[in-house]
């Protein structure tokens, strides 16, 4: 593990914000659609998106949410079932109850107005941290406010040569000394695009295009030939494995028994297959709650990863032989794989129920 060595000294500020705005004059990306028509609400809904995804697959969630949702006061009357649909197969579901928390919030809190006065009041919101609360402040406002995501932390860490894992509290700490350092009183929105675009189009996590960039001279590991090493990776973990079986369970009309994921945890309030630890879990459930089912078999397994650790999904199919009642309690129903319902799917369900057809059963 590198130990963290004397803080790197910045380049003029000056110097630093007319070469990164004169790369960006030239080559940034100013046609993106939650740059047109610019507003708080389009500018949140694109970072909170954007957090852990990229630009090329964003566009398209990004379009079809702002046709559904519009402003923040339709997407606080929304269903939550509506929110995590359109967000099915963007990962992360996390994001998207807490996108749909903070609408509510800022509906019946502050009547409408997002609280983009300042960074504290804006990340007091569900699911903005300080650098999202930047990118919205500076982007929405033109408002100075630093930002600090992971493509801005590349750039930082790679031309000062920044040691250690950015996620290490010292690390982070210098970082945003930085940030602050570069961060001017004018065109921020163009400065905290510019910032992003540096590292999603240029100093990117491999093969960044060194020679092209504004600070090839300046650039500490470009100059060691160390661009590879910066950031540092955090110390990696084995990730544990976890196992489930998941039922697909058809009726003789070909639809497939659901359930509602808890609002909290793995796949929060989405709709999923019965999940199971082993066989006779699954059995004994089937006996009990759904008398006349017989299973067929097992599909292959498959292997779903996760941040913190990887999930391996057997698919087991069983028949019905009757029509599927409607479930007296809530938080299950019969889903049609032909007609699909607006919900939310995590995405092996997803995966797995477009593989089925209404007119074969299992």
């Amino acid at each position: 593990m590198s130990t963290f060595i004397e803080a790197p000294q910045p380049l003029d500020a000056e110097y630093f914000r007319t070469r990164l705005l004169g790369w960006f004059d030239q080559y940034g990306r100013t046609h993106l659609p939650w740059q047109q028509g610019r507003s708080p609400y389009r500018v949140w809904v694109s970072e909170i998106m954007l957090q852990q995804t990229q630009v090329a697959t964003v566009i398209g969630y990004f379009e079809r949410f702002m046709q559904r949702f519009p402003d923040v006061a339709a997407l606080a009357a929304a269903e939550q079932d509506e929110v995590l649909h359109l967000w099915t197969g963007l990962g992360y579901y996390a994001r998207a109850r807490n996108l749909h928390r903070a609408a509510k919030c800022v509906v019946h809190e502050h009547n409408g107005a997002f609280p983009v006065e300042s960074v504290a009041a804006l990340s007091a919101l569900p699911g903005i941290g300080r650098s999202t609360a930047g990118a919205i402040i500076a982007q929405a406002t033109g408002k100075r406010a630093p930002i600090l995501d992971g493509n801005v932390k590349r750039v930082l860490t790679r031309l000062h040569g920044v040691e250690g894992w950015p996620g290490r509290p010292e690390v982070e700490r210098r970082l945003w000394q930085l940030a602050e350092h570069y961060t001017p009183q004018w065109r921020c929105a163009d400065f905290t695009q510019a910032m992003m675009d540096m590292g999603a189009t240029l100093c990117t996590r491999r093969r960044p295009s060194c020679l092209l960039c504004p600070f090839e001279a300046d650039c500490v590991a470009h100059a060691r030939g160390e661009e590879q090493r910066f950031p540092e990776s955090k110390p990696k973990k084995e990730k544990p494995v976890r196992k489930t079986m998941m039922l697909m369970l058809r009726d003789e009309n070909g639809h497939v028994l659901l359930e509602q994921r808890p609002s909290s945890g793995l796949w929060g309030g989405l709709w999923g297959l019965p999940q199971f630890d082993d066989g006779g879990a699954l059995d004994a459930w089937l006996a009990r709650e759904m008398p006349g089912s017989e299973v067929q078999g097992r599909w292959s397994s498959f292997v779903h990863v996760f941040t913190h650790f990887r999930l391996e999904i057997t698919p087991v199919q069983a028949h019905l032989s009757r029509q599927g009642d409607q479930p007296a309690a809530s938080g299950w129903r019969w889903y049609d794989p032909d007609q699909p319902d607006s919900i939310g799917l995590a995405a092996p369900v997803k995966a797995l129920l477009e593989s089925l057809s209404s007119f074969t059963l299992l």
